[in-house]
């Protein structure tokens, strides 16, 4: 089957206005079947949780049909998905569960490809607690992490390695089961930061080796929040700071107060829209799995477009390099500041921002500093119109 990408566009309202999204990485247009879903969720006869009246069932349903979603756009289990108001809250919020354990010569391991929300957490935590940061670099020129780079920070005392599933600054997609697997080979947990990786790729949690993976679901169609997939009898061996009548149970014991029901409903819509672009023939899940290597396919060959279009134009570099990328590709311009670009596309109906995106340590690495330089994502809903204005208005620009 054959990615529609009309029909894709059809149901995203925001696109009426036309303007060309290459803002996706710092979140994503909304489909009308998400909004709606808020809508009526927020409108509805509903309550806390409880199986008593119909207000609590309402509720009740509402969550589980989330983690239900989750766990089958991550290949995970409803019982160790978790919902916060975002991955950087999880993260800080699992960071200093897990650091509780750890103290003078404990080491964690982070990367200088990852977004500062895998990175920061930990460097506190670790201070807080007197253990050891461990660093691993990324190949400026090729902007891949090699897993034995990764490896060989290891030792007997690395409590966790944390490590992006794809960079949302240059679109590196990390040899995660190397990485994982040699992690786990010393005795170490494992975090991956999936938040641009899932709204581009099939997930699979296992496969990936992720003790814990996060992802945030206004980055894959949905709206504001965030998830963490766990395995349940993971999750069972960590005790948060909690409100005392709050329930211990898992997950919800990760869970700080009463969840917003309205976005739970919107990030199943938004599964459901995803899983429906492989059609409506088999389970959530295969159907999943197969939307979303369509998703790649598309969104791959647009990359390419674009490569193919700036490849000659004086004055600009590319810095997304990979074998192995989402579409995301960072700019830079000779003698210009990125943010002229950013402006000058702005008016010509192309939004492709400018900056470090948070991904701080990646921008340094690279040697542009804090000031980062011109970023252009594509998202499902891209098209080859998009893809060609974006390309005439980075040939004007260095023109």
């Amino acid at each position: 089957m054959s990615f529609d990408v009309a029909a894709v566009r059809a149901s995203f309202p925001a696109l009426r206005a036309g303007v060309a999204h290459f803002d996706g990485p710092g979140g994503s247009q909304t489909p009308d079947v998400v909004a709606q879903a808020v809508a009526a969720t927020l409108t509805s006869p509903i309550a806390n949780r409880g199986r008593v009246t119909a207000a609590e069932r309402a509720a009740d349903d509402v969550v589980l049909a989330a983690r239900q979603a989750v766990a089958d756009l991550t290949g995970g289990v409803p019982g160790g998905v978790v919902f916060g108001r975002s991955a950087t809250a999880l993260t800080y919020e699992f960071s200093r569960v897990l650091a509780a354990g750890w103290g003078p010569g404990d080491e964690v391991v982070v990367t200088r490809l990852d977004h500062d929300a895998n990175v920061r957490p930990w460097v506190q935590a670790a201070a807080a607690r007197g253990a050891t940061v461990r660093w691993a670099d990324f190949g400026p020129a090729t902007g891949e992490l090699d897993p034995a780079t990764v490896g060989a920070l290891l030792s007997p005392r690395t409590r966790l390695v944390a490590v992006t599933g794809a960079s949302n600054l240059i679109g590196t997609r990390p040899d995660l089961p190397a990485i994982t697997a040699l992690a786990h080979a010393a005795g170490a947990l494992t975090w991956v930061d999936a938040v641009h990786l899932t709204a581009h790729a099939p997930v699979d949690v296992a496969a990936l080796g992720a003790d814990f993976l996060t992802c945030s679901p206004y980055k894959f169609l949905g709206p504001h929040c965030g998830c963490l997939v766990a395995s349940p009898d993971l999750l069972e061996t960590l005790h948060p700071d909690k409100l005392a009548p709050s329930t211990d149970a898992v997950p919800e014991r990760f869970e700080l107060g009463t969840l917003p029901y309205e976005l739970l409903a919107g990030t199943t819509a938004a599964v459901d829209f995803l899983a429906g672009i492989a059609g409506p023939e088999g389970d959530r899940r295969s159907r999943l799995v197969a939307a979303l290597a369509q998703v790649v396919e598309h969104e791959d060959r647009l990359r390419e477009r674009i490569e193919d279009g700036v490849r000659e134009l004086p004055g600009l570099t590319l810095w997304s390099r990979a074998a192995r990328r989402t579409p995301t590709l960072l700019f830079t311009f000779d003698g210009r500041d990125a943010a002229d670009a950013y402006r000058f596309l702005a008016e010509r109906g192309v939004n492709a921002p400018a900056g470090n995106f948070y991904a701080l340590e990646a921008s340094r690495h690279l040697g542009l500093g804090d000031a980062g330089g011109l970023r252009a994502g594509l998202a499902p809903y891209s098209d080859e119109s998009d893809v060609d204005r974006l390309v005439a208005g980075l040939t004007a620009f260095v023109s």
